[in-house]
């Protein structure tokens, strides 16, 4: 499903129009980012839990040089899908 379809799927579902729809849809995915961006967790109950995740600091070998490097620390996503969702998937 592309986020068009996902669009078109929200506002025949909750009887907006297309525009508001992806106005809801974008609403909802920056309200996420800047939640996890503040290493806040966004739980939705039924549905899922995004948070971030830590990885840390390694050494890593360039497969075409052999050379060791230094990969740095980052932060990721994560979603972990709740009950609700995985028992309607099953």
């Amino acid at each position: 499903m592309t986020k068009a379809d996902l669009v078109n799927a929200m506002a025949e579902k909750a009887g907006l129009s297309k525009a508001d729809a992806e106005k809801a849809l974008k609403a909802f995915t920056d309200s996420v980012t800047d939640a996890l961006k503040a290493g806040e967790k966004v739980a939705l109950v039924g549905f899922g839990t995004f948070s971030v995740g830590e990885r840390a600091a390694r050494t890593g070998q360039n497969p075409q040089t052999g050379a060791k490097i230094q990969i740095a620390a980052a932060k990721s996503p994560k979603f972990k899908a709740g009950k609700a969702l995985k028992d309607s998937v099953n």
